[in-house]
């Protein structure tokens, strides 16, 4: 799964795509209600929508005359990014007073629900809890623009990315008909993630869970089809119950950072690790010698090494960011150890 660009953080700026410089210049044009009615392009989408999932024309050739093409949307995905932020600069971001009390108070109205989701799929109630604090501070920040404008508009206009933004809009037609609800209603992120855990629409489609078994699988408001759907993302993505993502190491010597390729190496056993220099104080670990990479975080005192195992790369499945898989583990294990102090 791709989750696509976060639209009011550096943890959102990360879902699963990666976007960097833009390929295009996007000119500044008038947003004109209906553009997209009349432009070839949708004539196509139309007629792919009506042959193979059995759309009405009329219907959707009215639809179109109520969407609108988004310059700030365009802004905002061509803005080039002059320099990636220092771990220890995004890590302050996200590993916050505000974030761990809030996710306290997250964790304690979802109690239930957590500890059901963590029996079902294995997946420990801070890390969900986390996702959803690092992608939308517990649903404060969901995103401001119409879904339907924003991917209509990435789809049409924006070439670098049109072919994958023209198939999340297709599926997000799919969803809107399968949830019964109003296409023109959703809003979400500039790139078109919706909800608190921030899903595609193909993602949604595909890892959104109906947890609370009401009928329909609602990623909007704080409820159980939000915890349950991650949770269920993570599980399908390869998550290990009972294993940690990421552990401290030393780092001896040249051998093992030589591995590394912009703070992440190729995986290998843990012992091949060890012969390279990196030393752990975890035995049992040790004895399984499970195989991971090796991680570097740039810290405000130097740099950080770590020990990324199978569930990081599974975090890495949500976003595509050594730095977002980082941030959320060490604010599940910031929440973890608050929910059990005094």
């Amino acid at each position: 799964m791709l989750i696509a660009p976060r639209c009011s953080s550096l943890g959102r700026a990360a879902m699963m795509i990666v976007i960097g410089l833009a390929a295009c210049v996007v000119q500044a044009k008038p947003v004109r209600l209906g553009e997209y009615s009349k432009r070839p392009e949708t004539a196509e989408l139309i007629g792919e929508l009506v042959r193979e999932h059995g759309f009405s024309a009329r219907q959707l050739r009215v639809l179109f005359t109520q969407v609108k093409r988004e310059p700030l949307v365009l802004d905002a995905i061509s803005r080039p990014v002059v320099a990636p932020p220092k771990w220890h600069e995004y890590r302050a971001q996200f590993v916050t007073p505000a974030r761990i009390a809030g996710g306290l108070t997250y964790w304690q109205r979802n109690l239930v629900t957590l500890e059901r989701a963590e029996a079902q799929y294995g997946v420990p109630a801070e890390v969900v809890v986390a996702i959803i604090g690092v992608e939308t501070f517990y649903g404060r920040n969901t995103g401001r623009y119409r879904v339907i404008d924003a991917l209509a508009t990435l789809a049409f206009d924006y070439p670098r990315r049109a072919e994958f933004f023209r198939r999340e809009l297709m599926q997000f037609l799919l969803l809107a008909r399968e949830q019964r609800i109003s296409p023109l209603a959703p809003e979400g992120s500039y790139a078109g993630a919706m909800g608190l855990p921030q899903f595609m629409p193909s993602s949604y489609r595909r890892y959104a869970v109906d947890f609370n078994r009401d009928g329909k699988v609602n990623i909007w408001n704080d409820g159980p089809d939000v915890v349950g759907s991650v949770a269920h993302f993570l599980l399908e993505h390869g998550w290990a119950a009972g294993e940690p993502a990421l552990v401290s190491v030393a780092v001896a010597g040249q051998s093992a950072p030589a591995e590394l390729d912009r703070g992440l190496s190729s995986r290998r056993a843990l012992r091949s690790w060890m012969e390279l220099g990196v030393s752990l104080a975890d035995a049992g670990l040790i004895e399984s010698d499970p195989m991971g990479m090796l991680v570097m975080l740039e810290g405000s005192d130097g740099e950080e090494y770590r020990f990324a195992m199978q569930n990081f790369q599974v975090l890495m499945r949500y976003n595509r960011s050594r730095l977002y898989a980082s941030a959320v583990w060490d604010l599940a294990q910031a929440l973890r150890e608050a929910r059990a102090a005094p």
